[in-house]
């Protein structure tokens, strides 16, 4: 009789079991930042709406549906991210300090899946995506959040004196900086790497990092980046082309000059939603890097303003959050996630207006790509998460 109470007990136990309920997820006091969180969604949803115009040509003349790429988008990008989202809005973010290990070692075999023949899919002349059950994924938006929890866990374990130390921190930063950059340099993605360092070398200044080391590796990485240009003739031509955009207007400077003549054209308010006519395949990329050029010929001047000034608003909320953090680590994941949008925003929209040189960097939450929205929404789940606690 006893054993087979025992039995039973073993049985309830069993039937009753968790797996995931060592994992933190607490109703937690405080509320998130509503207006930062807001704001994200106020960009979202323009960027969707901005997505059903400028890839409905595209859609229709390779899919036979107007809104095929649109939809794709909502399943692969809005939906996962959507859940993602909610999950780590609700985890304790402090959960993930101590996988900061695992989150940088993963990013190094990620990087390296896109070597591996019949896993790799190469798009132009980058091999940045692989290709997994039909579908593609791009692992460099993935290993920025991976890139920003590791960095996060590993300077606010080490401590700020450690961290302004040349041989205890400029030195082993250096050296993980350049784990992660080389596989991204191999792919070739040169506007990654760029993303990438930026995220880096801003978590590295708040956790304590000494002005010359910063200006140091600015100037080696200046280096760096100007050597990578100048040896693939196609990114010196990018280049020359950016300091004369008339120098092969039918070339290498056709995109930039497309996408000048696109936000032109839309004088202060705009053709009117849906009518560019550069996307009618005139305009490359017209779904991804481009789309800003496509928001300003419809939209105009105006509308084009209101963007950019949600975005200044965003990094402002998001700056107001990291410096109420006491803890370190929350502190430096809102750093990095802040610099990793606002910048790849502005770099993206400045490139559009001809003010930086032509890369494939993506415009946050507006261009077309399920992988890096639901990464951004992953994001933004952690930054609601900190936010809770920090209230």
């Amino acid at each position: 009789m006893n054993r087979l109470l025992l039995v039973r007990r073993k049985f309830n136990r069993r039937k009753n079991f968790n797996p995931f309920s060592k994992i933190k997820i607490r109703n937690f006091i405080g509320k998130p930042d509503l207006v930062l969180l807001g704001t994200i969604f106020v960009i979202l949803i323009f960027g969707l709406v901005m997505l059903t115009s400028a890839s409905s040509i595209k859609s229709y003349r390779e899919f036979n549906s107007t809104y095929y790429l649109f939809f794709h988008q909502i399943i692969f990008g809005l939906l996962p991210g959507t859940i993602l989202f909610f999950w780590l809005s609700r985890v304790s973010y402090h959960l993930w300090e101590k996988y900061s290990v695992l989150f940088f070692i993963l990013s190094l075999i990620i990087l390296g899946l896109v070597f591996i023949p019949g896993l790799s899919l190469e798009i132009g002349e980058t091999k940045s995506w692989l290709k997994i059950f039909g579908a593609s994924v791009q692992p460099s938006e993935i290993i920025k959040l991976f890139l920003i929890l590791s960095l996060a866990g590993w300077f606010s374990y080490r401590g700020r004196e450690k961290n302004q130390d040349f041989w205890n921190g400029l030195i082993p930063f250096v050296f993980i900086l350049g784990l992660i950059s080389l596989p991204i340099a191999l792919q070739p993605d040169l506007g990654t790497l760029v993303v990438v360092a930026v995220i880096a070398l801003s978590i590295y200044f708040v956790a304590g990092a000494k002005i010359s080391h910063l200006l140091g590796l600015a100037a080696v990485g200046l280096g760096l980046f100007g050597i990578l240009i100048f040896q693939t003739p196609y990114r010196a031509e990018r280049l020359m082309t950016f300091l004369n955009p008339e120098l092969d207007p039918q070339g290498i400077g056709y995109q930039i000059n497309q996408a000048l003549l696109a936000v032109g054209s839309g004088g202060f308010f705009g053709l009117g939603f849906g009518q560019s006519r550069q996307k009618f395949a005139y305009l490359p990329e017209v779904i991804g890097d481009s789309i800003f050029a496509i928001i300003a010929e419809e939209l105009g001047f105006i509308i084009s303003l209101s963007l950019i000034f949600l975005l200044v608003f965003f990094a402002y909320r998001g700056l107001k959050l990291a410096r109420g953090i006491n803890d370190e680590y929350g502190k430096l994941i809102v750093t990095g996630i802040i610099a990793w949008f606002i910048f790849q925003s502005f770099f993206n929209i400045a490139v559009m207006i001809g003010l930086m040189p032509l890369t494939g960097i993506p415009l946050p939450f507006v261009s077309y790509g399920g992988t890096a929205l639901a990464t951004l929404l992953a994001a933004t789940g952690i930054l609601a998460n900190i936010s809770r606690q920090a209230s």
